[in-house]
């Protein structure tokens, strides 16, 4: 069993989908969860699914429990139903230094508000260090020069830096992340790969199969099936892949690298040391096994 801690956000379907494939994996003892923003209806959300569906009670967090917009999108009332708000939840930062130790690993969807503050409380007078065994963010972005040109996407061939909208939602606590030393390991699940990685019919048909083998399993499936019939092209399923290289790191070519931020976008360049890993390529086969294991 690996214990994991998943931060995540609600504006796009593939977190909580994410969120319920952790829940249902045979492999993952799912610790804790903070939400970014962590809106009163994000946190009914997650609540929900996390109570309701799994009788799972886990401690839940919130980077700004009194956020007053609207953060969860139509998707997700359309496929679940009319969910209500919730406050029932600890600050993130706090639930982050209770959870994290060095044998836990950190998924991150989202903005890495919750880790920063995490790190910034930890770091206090009269407070143990924040320490983290890895984390595992879907972010960051592997150009020329560190993802061989038969890997690239047209898309972004030959670019060397590129924006990122999870590392871009708080560069500072991004920053900070990437110096602090009570990481053991970090590993970046980046968009150079991230868009290659589609739920589409086919992914469909594999869930099909499996959907009566596992409640999270039909959870996603009845998602997905909503978001197919309105856009049939598929889903890019960036934050999965995140989760699924979290279970099974070989899913991942990965290089190690100094990642950067230059003129609001990031970069990477070779640099063996660091302890900063950034992914160039992944397997597909290995993916799809991982992600509908059960």
């Amino acid at each position: 069993m690996i214990d994991i801690v998943w931060d995540m956000e609600t504006s796009d379907p593939d977190d909580f989908l994410t969120l319920l494939f952790l829940i249902g994996h045979p492999q993952v003892n799912l610790k804790a969860v903070t939400v970014t923003p962590g809106a009163p209806d994000q946190i009914g959300l997650v609540r929900h699914a996390l109570c309701k569906w799994f009788s799972l009670n886990i401690p839940v967090g919130a980077y700004n429990i009194e956020h007053d917009k609207h953060c969860v999108s139509r998707w997700h009332y359309k496929v679940y139903g009319d969910i209500p708000p919730s406050w029932d939840a600890e600050p993130g930062s706090e639930v982050l230094l209770k959870c994290c130790d060095e044998n836990t690993t950190l998924v991150t969807g989202a903005p890495l508000k919750n880790l920063g503050a995490a790190i910034a409380c930890g770091s206090g007078s009269g407070r143990d260090a924040f320490r983290l065994g890895r984390l595992v963010a879907q972010g960051g972005f592997a150009g020329e020069g560190v993802v061989p040109p038969e890997h690239q996407l047209d898309k972004f061939r030959g670019m060397v830096t590129c924006p990122s909208y999870n590392l871009n939602g708080d560069p500072k606590s991004a920053l900070v992340t990437l110096e602090y030393s009570g990481i053991g390991i970090r590993r970046f699940v980046s968009k150079n790969v991230c868009h290659k990685v589609y739920y589409d019919q086919k992914m469909h048909n594999y869930f099909a199969a499996v959907r009566d083998q596992s409640l999270a399993f039909f959870y996603i499936w009845k998602g997905m099936d909503v978001y197919l019939k309105k856009k049939p092209a598929g889903k890019r399923f960036h934050d999965p892949l995140a989760a699924c290289c979290a279970i099974d790191e070989s899913i991942g070519i990965w290089a190690e690298v100094d990642l950067y931020y230059q003129n609001s976008q990031w970069g990477a360049k070779l640099s063996p040391g660091t302890g900063t890993w950034i992914i160039t390529d992944y397997d597909h086969n290995k993916f799809v096994q991982t992600l509908t294991s059960y």
